[in-house]
């Protein structure tokens, strides 16, 4: 038996946001200048209530050592990082000089800067530097979607036991049914793919376009 999650409507979208998900000043002009600079990308950003939740589940685990994939202009990262504690590090993965520019300022404003290392260049390459141990407490991936697979096979083995690896976009406004593109077909068999993982416990959660939670056994 399943029960249907509520229709989420605009108006209580923002009833979710207002009730424990209020980003404050320096989120807010976070999104509001993605907005206006990159208005075509700037749905890259995750969601206010995602934002949110990547904090609380990073204090929940304790988290000291962290990873990004996709890091755009900074909002998940930022998130991430404000549920670290002051010496823990999270690093970043990206390709885009511009777009992190614009993450660079925010985390300095948040006074996190000093918690986040960035690394430039094809995640695919970048994350074999990452020591080949079980030393990953948190992971969070949103990147291309062809990509996901290599960035999941790269993270999986760097978890601890009980750390936890987050996927974003894996519903694709529920096109994985009927795919429509490459990157619905990607994110639809890596879904089958995370289902038949036995190294982790994974969720689905119906949160913005989806978002994945993978416990390593």
């Amino acid at each position: 038996m399943t029960t249907k999650p509520l229709p989420l409507t605009p108006e209580l979208h923002a009833y979710v946001v207002a009730h424990g998900s209020t980003p404050d000043d320096v989120m807010r002009d976070l999104v509001e200048e993605t907005r206006a600079v990159l208005p075509a990308q700037a749905t890259m950003q995750v969601a206010p209530e995602q934002a949110a939740l990547l904090t609380l589940l990073t204090r929940l685990l304790g988290a000291r050592r962290a990873v990004e994939v996709g890091t755009f202009t900074g909002l998940s990262s930022l998130a991430i990082a404000r549920g670290l504690p002051d010496d823990g590090r999270l690093t970043c993965f990206d390709i885009s000089e511009e777009y992190t520019g614009i993450a660079r300022r925010y985390w300095a404003r948040a006074g996190v800067a000093e918690r986040i290392e960035l690394r430039i260049g094809p995640a695919g390459e970048t994350l074999r530097e990452l020591p080949y141990e079980r030393h990953l407490d948190f992971a969070f991936i949103d990147a291309d979607k062809t990509g996901y697979p290599v960035y999941w096979a790269e993270l999986v083995p760097r978890m601890r036991p009980g750390g936890i690896v987050a996927v974003d976009n894996t519903l694709r406004g529920g096109r994985v049914i009927a795919p429509q593109n490459a990157e619905d077909r990607a994110v639809a068999a890596f879904n089958d793919e995370v289902m038949a993982d036995v190294r982790v416990e994974p969720v689905l959660l119906p949160i913005a376009d989806g978002l994945t939670l993978a416990r390593v056994r």
